[in-house]
């Protein structure tokens, strides 16, 4: 995209058509995306194994852990990049760019390497509390499956991430999607062709996750290499600097936080429900897959409108800023409401899609009613977190960050455990959102307060 079509797109074009431009490529990808990770879980479950679900399901949020990474680099990188487009610093965008492609690089590949190191131990940690039915076989499919998709695949994977936060920051949102669509699409047509016509078995699932996302990085650092002449960003080592590390850390870390916090909640809860039988961790494990089709279209909704805070922000047009916030909360709140019905409506048909077992089905259909009452509240507090991530509020989303997966929902987890049961830890992510709403529509109002006497001033 030209930079005088960036300009228009950021500044002047009506905020619903510039939002809808920039939100329905990303939601689009974040569903297909989501579909993808439903892939492994459905084609595996045609198999009819529970522990083999179990196992995907035990890499599962290690497995996300390169979304923090990329969410470390991408997301921190954009907020600075952003705000520097909107001040027209052009060459501090290079560098910006340049320092959050390069350190991602070096970050993920040392997270591979020592997950390829300590491996077996790790995956005896994620199901310490287990030793029930299929534990065994459950663990050993889970350490093929960690191989092809985080040790093999990890690196581009989490690079095919951070291009598509550096395309959708410069306004490119439909070739961002594009890419991590390609990946998807893939990814649901090489599962059953390894699993089932190469005789893979549960192995070929993983080895699709990996290839699919390395041709998506590949398509991606094609299309930026592509537009490098038009671009405010690059890759080139010789823009590499230190010089933004604090402020493209200081958001990053807040949005990896988020993601690292949820995926030790989600290792967490596997460890707890290990505890209750592999049927258990299969049900969860197809819930928390599930659940990340409304929570995609938040996230989706949250990074589109980002880019578009980030400028406006940097560029002071709060009126602008005010415009797409509220616009974005209305349309949040509308794809919430379709979310909650639906799965109430037809989640006994989808758990039976995913795993046909008949102890496995009532588990499913129970968690997952459960789990979408969380929706409305969670994309609320999602769409806070992702304003003030915009504005480079590093230090409030990381407190954010922490108290709502650390300090409330890790030690949340046991207790409701202890005193519910299984049950007990499907209504806790309800229960913290719940508590986090009034805080964060607090630190949400207050902020927009001082916006708007800062306006006013000028």
């Amino acid at each position: 995209m030209n930079q005088l079509t960036e300009k228009e797109l950021f500044e002047t074009v009506p905020v619903p058509r510039a939002v809808a431009r920039l939100i329905i490529p990303t939601i689009i990808s974040q569903i297909v995306t989501v579909i993808y990770n439903l892939a492994d879980t459905f084609f595996i479950g045609q198999i009819g194994d529970p522990a083999m679900v179990a196992g995907a399901t035990l890499v599962s949020p290690w497995f996300n852990l390169l979304t923090a990474l990329s969410n470390l680099v991408g997301i921190g990188g954009i907020s600075v990049m952003d705000k520097l487009l909107g001040r027209h610093e052009y060459d501090d965008v290079k560098k910006v760019s340049a320092f959050s492609f390069w350190e991602g690089v070096v970050i993920t590949a040392l997270f591979c390497g020592l997950t390829f190191a300590f491996a077996r131990p790790l995956l005896s940690l994620l199901s310490i509390a287990g030793g029930g039915e299929n534990g065994d076989g459950a663990l050993g499919y889970a350490y093929s499956y960690m191989l092809w998709t985080v040790v093999i695949g990890g690196l581009p994977t989490m690079l095919a991430m951070t291009l598509a936060h550096f395309l959708r920051g410069e306004g490119r949102a439909k070739q961002a999607s594009a890419g991590m669509m390609l990946g998807g699409i893939l990814n649901i047509g090489l599962d059953p062709l390894f699993m089932f016509a190469f005789g893979l078995g549960f192995v070929g699932a993983g080895m699709a996750t990996a290839l699919s996302n390395f041709i998506s990085f590949l398509f991606l650092l094609g299309v930026f290499l592509h537009g490098r002449k038009t671009s405010t960003m690059s890759l080139s080592p010789r823009w590499f600097s230190f010089r933004y590390t604090g402020k493209v850390f200081s958001v990053g870390l807040s949005a990896a936080f988020t993601t690292l916090l949820a995926n030790v909640v989600f290792m967490i809860i596997n460890i707890l429900a290990y505890g209750y039988g592999t049927q258990a961790v299969s049900a969860y494990g197809i819930v928390k897959r599930l659940d990340r089709i409304p929570l995609g279209i938040s996230l989706g909704l949250s990074q589109g409108v980002m880019p578009l805070i980030a400028y406006n922000y940097g560029s002071g047009d709060y009126a602008r800023l005010k415009k797409v916030s509220v616009f974005s909360w209305i349309l949040a709140a509308i794809m919430a409401a379709v979310c909650v019905i639906l799965f109430e409506t037809l989640a006994p048909y989808i758990a039976r899609a995913m795993l046909d077992d008949e102890g496995t089905v009532p588990l499913t259909t129970n968690f997952l009613r459960i789990a979408c009452t969380a929706v409305p509240f969670t994309s609320v507090n999602a769409l806070v977190m992702y304003f003030f991530q915009a504005m480079g509020k590093g230090t409030q989303t990381t407190v954010l960050a922490v108290c709502r997966q650390g300090a409330l929902n890790i030690p949340m987890l046991f207790l409701m455990n202890r005193l519910v049961g299984l049950y007990g830890m499907i209504w806790v992510q309800l229960i913290i959102e719940v508590i986090m709403l009034p805080f964060m529509l607090g630190m949400y109002f207050y902020t927009m307060k001082k916006l708007g006497r800062k306006e006013a001033q000028s």
